[in-house]
């Protein structure tokens, strides 16, 4: 809702966390801006997700010159700071939410691959695989019904700690100037549009900055929470 004669009000019982410089309501525009967010990780996760565990599979489970291409193509993309990677590839394709979460699965999908790849090493040579060989089941059968479903544990803790890292991620891309475009709901560039007010109407910057610290923490709790239920290790 916009107050053009309540411009940079501070929090009050009527603004909760008081109005930006063109008089929007700060916490509606933080509510909505959680759509996005969720959006974004959930897009960006999800699709590297898909991508890094089949091309972590085929390195995995079939070896050769498979395995040696896949890894050398994450290897190079390793060898560069994620948030480096991203900011050339929405500089490259322009300033917009679709951009950034291209730019952001360019990004993500090596770690996914590397970490299915490792699992698929450790369990290709088990007995119940095996088994399966030797009963004629196909490849790609042992892949998706015997190896994958053994393989996810460390990937459900991986995808819920990325969860909060993408999300931190667009907002540095939207603060610097390469992520949302001006006047959308979102978190990173509400803090860069009230970089300007930040001594005379500091609520503007501390709430959208509270909201990627809660969100980022959350999930790496649920992450941390996970991995002591999934890891055999820490149950014992």
């Amino acid at each position: 809702e916009i107050h053009f004669d309540e411009k940079l009000e501070p929090p009050s019982s009527e603004h909760f966390f008081g109005t930006n410089d063109y008089g929007y309501d700060i916490f509606s525009m933080i509510v909505y801006g959680s759509r996005l967010s969720i959006k974004i990780a959930l897009m960006v996760v999800v699709t590297a997700l898909i991508i890094g565990v089949v091309l972590g599979a085929l390195a995995g489970y079939f070896g050769g010159w498979t395995d040696e291409i896949v890894m050398r193509v994450t290897d190079i993309f390793f060898s560069i700071p994620g948030l480096i990677l991203a900011m050339a590839f929405t500089a490259a394709l322009g300033r917009s939410i679709e951009h950034v979460m291209q730019a952001m699965i360019v990004v993500w999908w090596p770690i996914y691959t590397r970490i299915i790849r490792g699992q698929i090493l450790k369990t290709r040579e088990e007995t119940y695989v095996e088994a399966a060989r030797s009963l004629g089941t196909t490849d790609w059968k042992i892949i998706f019904k015997h190896i994958l479903p053994n393989s996810f544990a460390p990937l459900f803790v991986q995808v819920t700690m990325d969860m909060g890292a993408v999300v931190l991620t667009a907002a540095a891309l939207s603060f610097i100037g390469l992520g949302a475009s001006p006047g959308t709901a979102e978190w990173g560039l509400m803090i860069s549009t009230g970089r300007a007010h930040i001594f005379h109407a500091w609520w503007y910057v501390f709430f959208p900055g509270m909201a990627i610290v809660l969100f980022v923490l959350g999930f790496n709790l649920l992450g941390d929470g996970l991995r002591d239920v999934l890891d055999p290790k820490l149950r014992r």
